[in-house]
């Protein structure tokens, strides 16, 4: 049977700095020129090992967005955004073709829901030795209500979300490499879910995935998890999935209606 656990190394984990919620802890991503094991630079952006890989049988490393530590994704300057995307695609797929891992995952943290806990912005990026995380992917949760489709990308929200409740998605054809609607359609759901959303939100994660030939980004607005997921592992499905599809439309292009299902 194949190993379906990470294990977290709980010596290392309680040595990591928080300043998501302790606003007195000094930043460690903002003391730029104290940094170690930097595998690339691109401007402010920097990729480097993870001073401390609580994952075992894992590769740990760390996307620095950007040296503004009161910065955020949704805000972003398109220049910036597309340059931040392409970098972090550029070495996922760099991890992912060099053999050395089963599988890699790209994610992003960011609020106090999201599971992070640097406040700074940044992604990671870790290649797991003995696990694939395609294993317990299936289509089905990338399928839903079409908010916007434009050069090849779909932007919709799950009408059968993994984890419940609401989840965007954005996909792109892998052999048409990064086009900018898809940067610009992670935005719009992360500031969606930020300034628009239909009560408080403070949260959210980014998730990267290769999958049948596409590559998808799942933004997921973060809250305490549901107790009937938690226990039983069943997603709930809102019943305003419509209603949502159409606001982000309206606020974001300008249009009355969703196009339709995917």
């Amino acid at each position: 049977m194949r190993n379906q656990h990470l294990y977290f190394n709980t010596s290392i984990g309680v040595q990591k700095p928080e300043s998501i919620r302790n606003k007195e802890t000094p930043c460690p991503f903002c003391a730029r020129d104290q940094l170690t094991d930097i595998l690339a630079v691109e401007g402010p952006i920097i990729f480097l090992k993870n001073k401390y890989p609580v994952l075992e049988n894992a590769y740990q490393t760390v996307l620095i967005e950007t040296d503004d530590c009161q910065a955020e994704l949704s805000t972003y300057p398109k220049e910036h955004l597309h340059k931040l995307l392409k970098f972090g695609l550029k070495y996922w797929e760099e991890m992912e073709n060099s053999g050395l891992y089963e599988s890699v995952i790209f994610f992003k943290n960011y609020g106090p829901f999201s599971g992070g806990t640097i406040a700074h912005p940044h992604m990671q990026i870790i290649g797991l030795h003995d696990l694939d995380y395609r294993d317990n992917l299936e289509e089905e949760a990338f399928k839903g209500i079409v908010i916007r489709e434009e050069n090849g990308v779909r932007f919709s929200l799950s009408t059968l979300p993994r984890i419940g409740f609401y989840e965007f998605n954005v996909q792109m054809k892998e052999e048409a490499g990064y086009t900018k609607e898809f940067g610009e359609y992670i935005q719009t759901a992360a500031h969606y879910i930020l300034h628009h959303f239909p009560f408080k939100s403070t949260s959210y994660n980014i998730f990267f995935y290769h999958l049948n030939e596409n590559i998808y980004a799942k933004v997921v607005p973060r809250f305490v998890t549901t107790p009937i997921y938690i226990g039983y592992g069943l997603p709930q499905v809102p019943n305003n999935l419509e209603w949502m599809a159409n606001q982000v439309n309206q606020i974001y292009f300008d249009k009355g209606s969703v196009k339709g299902y995917c």
